[in-house]
């Protein structure tokens, strides 16, 4: 066979499975920006197959040209009677095609029926060689990958790794199989090294290298360690080794709770280090998992290999080996550094609130009049610390800060991402509530207070919006953040608040870091700790470590950081979608103030919301008017489901279809929702196809 044919092929079959939209093409009925190009590589292949003289070529023949020759003949001898429909509507339809030289670019027809001909079941001999023939060149592509196939699930639960019940699936056929739903993996290297196939977890890659899928190793040798791959969204946690996030495959004891990745598992642990800079002596491997108190992070941790000094008594993790001399962490204005021990007194850190062990380390203020102290693992935790050594780095020089208006005149302000007209002080504060006046940075209502509005257009912000600065830091991440004037602009599905997780539309603040996609809206931005809150006694602290959940006690969701109670026994946690509800709001049909009641635990009273008539539980939150009007209302009721998305903006769905957030207020009657048949009661509904939907639960329907 000519090599230059069968590379032309080799060429067309790869350009086409490796289309990163291919899979889903072929297998699911979603409209792609790809389909053109997939239909044009399909009739360049029949074009190019179809002009071999298979006959005249020498042989033996090649793998791949023996398994086209087979293909062709069956086809030639393939009576279309005999085959299952889609499959021989396919060929006529293709035979139709390549005949007459017409394209399939608008061809509907041609995806639905290659769509039930790969699904088949079982599939005709036909296709499989076809599927063969797909495999075979993938397989040449990627032949020194090793595949990873593991024998359970396991899911974090707790900070602990738990089997899942449910068997591993058996896997679908090898249309499910193509490279683009692979996880390569780079162990230790710059090119993939193993690879995971989610579509059949390893059954269908016979023709590679398997990793083994269970093996015995010196720092866990009571038990065999399992090739284990982590559930679909559980979190992950460190591996016992490298302290390095466990990858999505990796080996595991379940019973011992005991997990490392494949790459450690690879060598075999180091028996002694050197380590002047922590210990003046050689530090020897403890071979026991065992919990002995760490002289520098002072805890009894047994997740991680354990070094030490018998004579001298020092004993340190291996995790703890590396840890930085001096940082910055986001709960301090100034540096720490790095003390072998604290002096006699009371210390207490300022990340997780509670006291320090003055004989072990940890990190104290590096200017003298500062006393701030934190443990070794708290200050670097990586929501707190940016990852940066700045030993022996000279100091930040203080940039001078870049105010966010400028002012005119008494009153007169300049804004700057509204530039282009001037804002007034609005100091009116006895005027008759509004609720469509709303500020452009935090997207609520003007309740109460002095407030900025333009003087040309509808621009309004509350003054302490107006005073917001443009970068600022907040607890729950490390890097500084840059205020960012709105979403205007179409935005994507999954931009939500790293902090709440709400979707919005106003003003907030990004990373300013490349590659950090943190970002959060200005109430969850601006809130501070210690936080007074009237839903609890004391004040509250983000002491929430970056791998735990906790449940937030008066929503009851599952949360990563939470404000905590530090004082009482009851482990009080709030979300910060709590935290940030407002507590006094306006309702237009009442003209006193309304607060937010945490409920009434002994209450035997009825209430009824203004808004929609229903009952309103007196041991869950609501708003009600203290001045004895008696008004009641649900928050969702009042404020809506969507606290922070304004009429007029707009976002993508995961299929980059628009939605349009319209407002609610201005009907006669509201609108119905095309999904759960409900009037919207909403402050904003969304339209999508043109259609009423009244909540992102009934939109998410749709997909």
């Amino acid at each position: 066979m000519d090599s230059e044919q069968e590379t032309k092929l080799i060429s067309l079959i790869s350009q086409l499975v490796n289309l990163d939209n291919f899979q889903r093409f072929v297998l699911y009925e979603v409209k792609l920006d790809c389909e053109s190009e997939i239909k044009s590589l399909v009739i360049q292949i029949i074009h190019h197959v179809s002009s071999m003289d298979l006959d005249s070529q020498p042989k033996p023949e090649s793998e791949l040209m023996s398994l086209v020759t087979q293909t062709i003949s069956l086809f030639n001898s393939t009576d279309l009677d005999s085959q299952p429909k889609p499959l021989s509507q396919l060929i006529s339809l293709l035979s139709q095609k390549v005949s007459l030289d017409n394209a399939l670019d608008t061809d509907l027809e041609f995806s639905s029926l290659l769509r039930q001909t790969v699904q088949l079941d079982p599939q005709p001999e036909l296709v499989l060689l076809i599927c063969q023939i797909v495999f075979l060149v993938v397989d040449s592509k990627f032949k020194k990958l090793i595949s990873l196939r593991p024998q359970v699930t396991v899911r974090l639960r707790q900070g602990k790794f738990h089997v899942d019940e449910h068997p591993l699936p058996h896997g679908y056929g090898k249309w499910y199989c193509l490279p683009t739903i692979w996880e390569q993996f780079r162990l230790a290297r710059e090119d993939a090294t193993h690879f995971f196939c989610r579509g059949c977890y390893g059954k269908n890659h016979e023709r590679y290298d398997e990793a083994p899928v269970e093996i015995k190793h010196l720092l866990h040798p009571k038990h065999f360690l399992q090739l284990a791959v982590l559930s679909y969204f559980s979190p992950t946690r460190k591996c016992y080794c490298c302290d390095e996030d466990l990858i999505k495959v990796f080996y595991c004891c379940a019973a011992c709770d005991f997990a490392i990745n494949i790459a450690c598992a690879e060598k075999p642990p180091v028996l002694s280090i050197n380590h002047p800079r922590w210990h003046e002596h050689t530090l020897a491997w403890f071979p026991r998992r065992a919990s002995l108190v760490c002289n520098v992070c002072a805890l009894p941790d047994s997740t991680s290999p354990i070094y030490m000094c018998p004579p001298c008594d020092f004993v340190v993790h291996l995790r703890c080996i590396s840890l930085p001399r001096v940082i910055r962490i986001s709960r301090h204005l100034h540096r720490i550094g790095f003390t072998q021990s604290f002096d006699q007194g009371d210390w207490s850190c300022g990340v997780c609130r509670t006291k320090i062990d003055n004989d072990c380390g940890g990190y104290s203020c590096t200017k003298t009049d500062c006393s701030y102290t934190a443990h070794s693992r708290c200050a670097t935790q990586r929501n707190v610390w940016d990852g940066l050594e700045l030993e022996g780095e000279p100091e930040e020089k203080e940039e001078k800060e870049v105010e966010p208006f400028v002012g005119i005149s008494d009153g007169i302000i300049q804004y700057f991402t509204h530039q282009l007209h001037h804002l007034t002080l609005n100091e009116n504060t006895g005027r008759d509530y509004d609720e469509d006046k709303i500020c452009q940075a935090c997207v609520m209502p003007i309740y109460f207070g002095k407030y900025y509005s333009c003087m040309q257009c509808e621009f309004i912000l509350h003054e302490t919006c107006a005073n917001l600065p443009r970068k600022t830091y907040t607890p729950i991440h490390p890097h500084l953040l840059t205020l960012v004037g709105g979403k205007d602009d179409v935005h994507s599905y999954y931009e939500l608040c790293a902090a709440c997780g709400s979707r919005f539309s106003g003003f907030f603040y990004k990373c300013g870091k490349e590659d950090c996609d943190f970002q959060l809206h200005v109430q969850c931005a601006t809130i501070s700790e210690p936080l007074v809150h009237g839903s609890h006694a004391h004040p509250l602290f983000l002491t929430s470590k970056p791998e735990e959940q906790r449940e937030c006690c008066v929503c009851k969701s599952m949360e990563n950081e939470t404000f905590n109670c530090i004082e009482c026994e009851c482990s009080f946690t709030l979300c910060f979608r709590c935290a940030t509800l407002p507590e006094k709001v306006r309702y237009k049909h009442d003209d006193h103030m309304l607060t937010l009641s945490y409920g009434k635990e002994t209450s035997t009273m009825m209430y009824w919301c203004e808004a929609c008539e229903g009952q309103v539980k007196p041991k869950e939150r609501f708003y009600t008017c203290d001045e004895y009007c008696c008004v009641t209302l649900h928050i969702d009721c009042l404020l809506g489901k969507v606290l922070y998305m304004k009429p007029g903006s707009s976002f993508l769905m995961p299929n980059d279809e628009k939605v349009s957030v319209l407002s609610n207020n201005h009907h006669m009657s509201r609108p119905i929702c095309c999904y759960c048949k409900k009037r919207c009661p909403g402050k904003v509904v969304f339209q999508f196809r043109g259609k009423p939907l009244c909540s992102i639960d009934c939109l998410l329907h749709f997909f």
